[in-house]
């Protein structure tokens, strides 16, 4: 038993490796949208249901066979999930170029797209996931045949060693591997892994007892389990994991939303909050084995069942109280972390001793009900982030999805308190001591309810949201984000799930002003990718040129009168063209060519993602969509001499020409590149170049008396690229496997020398 602990241990933190690589490699290849993270997230789950679903019948159709048996078919399970950290990646890639040469993307519709990238996905994906989902019934029937004392609480323990090392697994890759040796080798760490692990599994098969001597045959056991369970009960066990496992999923897609603003957007704060996640839920499985083995066996988890929903649906709304902007912790991952723990970790520790709990009691040991049971937890966690992202969190809100989501697990928990019998086996409510059970005192007794509903009420009406710090704002909520327009004595902000994502700024002006002057034509069309305030794609218009702008969240673009005045009448020219996609996806996909295409990736640098808008791969999309001596001009807010110098190698390994010019306010730097050489053109060529229109608009600000000071600004500070790239002489340039930008922290903990 030891031995398969720790198998599940390992696997479970492979398991979560290959979601983060396999979720990031999909971005790289079919885009950063939230419809195409719902369906990797949706596909990778669907395939647990189904491979627990099938394990399950397979484990009942061989229930006559020696322990040997299936322990052998589970190493055969981690062998198949091993072989898709080499065949995915791959395979995916495979799919975008099918998807791009087969069906003419770019004149598809999202859905059609959507349609064709999930299809790829689920293709992809299934079998391997199937596989994961296969490995708790294929497990728990072994234990069955050669410990059946063991088999009754099986999936519990096997679940907290899952768990644990699905935490293990996110705090590793996150905080090391991936760092130190990119994406695809931290799968191949993965692979050989769950190698060991079907190999070990193989050989401690052979170990095992053909059959567990004078254990019950298996037949046997599973018409007990069936008989001690009536259909009503059974019935309402599936019906509370199902409500878990979407009030879980949903929950993770609100927490995104609340503690962003205090944590940020780099991947350490994801990973924090993952492990978090994991590592409650797992101290709530262990807190419910131990009551249990102390307790007698027909008294502990019934008397419980209520009474966990109902907690849960109080420390559901915890998450208000830890995201209410009156106290502070201080802002970054680890101050963020702990508003996380304090919010988060009571109710995912509740759950997780409430789930493995019905699991084991609703299956008895027996591996198929287990995997029925499993497959409807994974089916609810499918419906839950759907439901939450693109139903509850634009219409309702944070706060009032939080509710919503916390009303059915304590209408259940009241239920089941006050049902006539109290508990779920049918049977009696009397423990082995002849006391009553909880559950039937609560019936009699509401003040556990009550004192749940007073608690839940107060955190409702009694928090915060973050974005009440502005009272002057206007708030938009859609499936990707929660974005605030607000306005006080520094001016107009722009926040996306409470991070600043830009100000009113003559550097965005001049992110379209520069690059056109020093183009060798009057341009006809341009390219922004990152609408923010709208200041560059307004700068664009000023040239009188066809303007196209792409801009992942939905509600930013409706927020562009409230940063400019003109803001509705450019947007509604015949001229100007603003599209809802990803940035990357849509160069992919797109078959028109621009003069200038001006890329400014929100911020911070290290966010998570932007490093698919600063790589290699991205640098050589952006080149095949430049018309002839057409220009690229790349913003870089920040950095240090690792990303400056990774950044810069991925330019001028894709273009031959690059320059870079620090900004007219003495941070980050302007990026031009393009595959003709860049003129060396004097500040007053370079405002001559400029129509009317635009130098009115570069003026607009009052920085400077002339639109050729303001160049002659940016000239006098130019920096050779050959100095960027000596920042960091043997750093490679940045890519989509190893995105430096992002992952830092080993470095940051031994800075480059001198």
């Amino acid at each position: 038993m030891a031995r398969l602990f720790l198998f599940f241990f390992l696997s479970g933190g492979c398991s979560l490796v290959y979601q983060v690589v396999w979720l990031r490699t999909a971005m790289a290849d079919f885009g950063v949208t939230t419809p195409l993270v719902s369906i990797v997230l949706s596909v990778f789950m669907a395939g647990l249901a189904l491979g627990s679903l099938g394990a399950g019948a397979l484990a009942r159709r061989l229930e006559g066979r020696s322990p040997r048996t299936f322990l052998r078919l589970y190493a055969g399970a981690e062998a198949m999930i091993g072989a898709s950290g080499v065949l995915v990646v791959p395979a995916f890639g495979w799919g975008r170029t099918w998807i791009a040469a087969g069906g003419a993307a770019s004149e598809w519709g999202s859905a059609a797209y959507y349609l064709a990238a999930g299809a790829c996905i689920a293709l992809v994906l299934l079998p391997f996931c199937a596989c994961m989902g296969a490995t708790f019934p294929l497990a728990m029937a072994g234990i069955r045949r050669a410990y059946p004392a063991a088999a009754p609480r099986s999936f519990s323990f096997l679940y907290i060693a899952n768990v644990l090392g699905a935490a293990a697994g996110v705090l590793g890759s996150a905080f090391v591997t991936i760092e130190l040796v990119g994406f695809r080798r931290t799968l191949l760490l993965a692979v050989a892994t769950n190698a060991v692990i079907a190999i070990s599994a193989w050989r401690v098969a052979q170990a095992w007892p053909a059959f567990a001597p004078g254990g019950p045959s298996p037949a046997a056991s599973i018409r007990a389990a069936s008989r001690s369970e009536s259909p009503a009960s059974s019935r309402l066990a599936l019906v509370i994991l199902f409500a878990t496992g979407v009030v879980s999923l949903a929950m993770e897609v609100v927490w995104t939303r609340l503690f962003t603003p205090f944590q940020g957007t780099v991947v350490y704060a994801f990973a924090s909050t993952l492990a978090v996640y994991l590592l409650a839920t797992s101290a709530g499985s262990w807190v419910y084995r131990a009551r249990l083995a102390a307790a007698p066996p027909h008294g502990a988890w019934t008397r419980s069942v209520g009474g966990l929903a109902i907690a849960a649906a109080a420390a559901a709304l915890l998450p208000l109280a830890a995201a209410d902007p009156r106290w502070s912790t201080g802002q970054g991952v680890w101050m963020g972390a702990l508003r996380v723990l304090l919010g988060v970790g009571p109710f995912c520790a509740l759950v997780g001793a409430l789930t493995p709990m019905l699991v084991d009691r609703y299956s008895g040991g027996d591996p198929s009900r287990a995997g029925s049971a499993y497959a409807i937890n994974a089916a609810g966690c499918i419906a839950g982030p759907l439901l939450a992202g693109f139903a509850l969190l634009p219409l309702a809100g944070e706060r009032w999805t939080m509710a919503l989501l916390a009303a059915p697990l304590l209408l259940l928990g009241i239920g089941i308190a006050a049902s006539s019998g109290g508990d779920l086996e049918g049977g009696s409510t009397e423990g082995a001591s002849g006391a009553p059970s909880r559950v039937r005192r609560l019936g009699r007794n509401p003040t556990r309810v009550v004192a749940a509903a007073a608690a839940a009420l107060l955190l409702l009406l009694g928090t915060r949201d973050w974005e009440t710090l502005y009272p002057q704002r206007i708030v938009r909520r859609d499936h990707t984000a929660t974005v605030v327009a607000a306005e006080d004595d520094g001016g107009k902000h722009l926040f996306v799930n409470g991070i600043g994502m830009t100000v009113l700024t003559p550097i965005t002006k001049m992110m379209v002003h520069l690059p056109l002057a020093f183009l060798d034509r009057p341009p006809e069309r341009g390219l922004i990718l990152c609408f923010g305030m709208g200041t560059s794609f307004r700068s664009l218009r000023s040239w009188d040129a066809t303007a196209t702008a792409v801009e992942l969240v939905p509600s930013v673009p409706e927020l562009f009168g409230f940063y400019h005045a003109d803001g509705d009448t450019v947007r509604r020219s015949a001229a100007a063209h603003i599209v809802i996609d990803d940035a990357r996806r849509f160069l992919e996909r797109t078959r028109d060519s621009y003069d200038l295409i001006t890329v400014d990736p929100p911020p911070p640098i290290e966010a998570a993602g932007s490093s698919l808008l600063y790589s290699r791969a991205f640098c050589a999309l952006a080149a095949q969509r430049l018309r002839p001596g057409g220009i690229l001009q790349h913003w870089l807010p920040e950095g240090d001499a690792t990303v400056v110098a990774a950044v810069t190698r991925a330019l001028t390994e894709t273009f031959p020409h690059v320059r870079a010019f620090p900004a007219i306010e003495g941070w980050g730097l302007h990026f031009l590149a393009s595959n003709a050489p860049l003129p060396l053109r004097s500040a007053d060529d370079l405002a001559a170049r400029l129509p009317a229109a635009a130098v009115a608009d570069l003026l607009e600000w009052g920085t400077a008396p002339s639109a050729a000071v303001m160049f002659q600004r940016l000239l006098d500070r130019e920096v050779p690229v050959e100095a960027l790239l000596a920042l960091d002489p043997a750093g490679a340039a940045l890519s989509d496997d190893r995105p430096v930008n992002e992952y830092y922290m080993l470095r940051r903990a031994r800075p480059l020398p001198g």
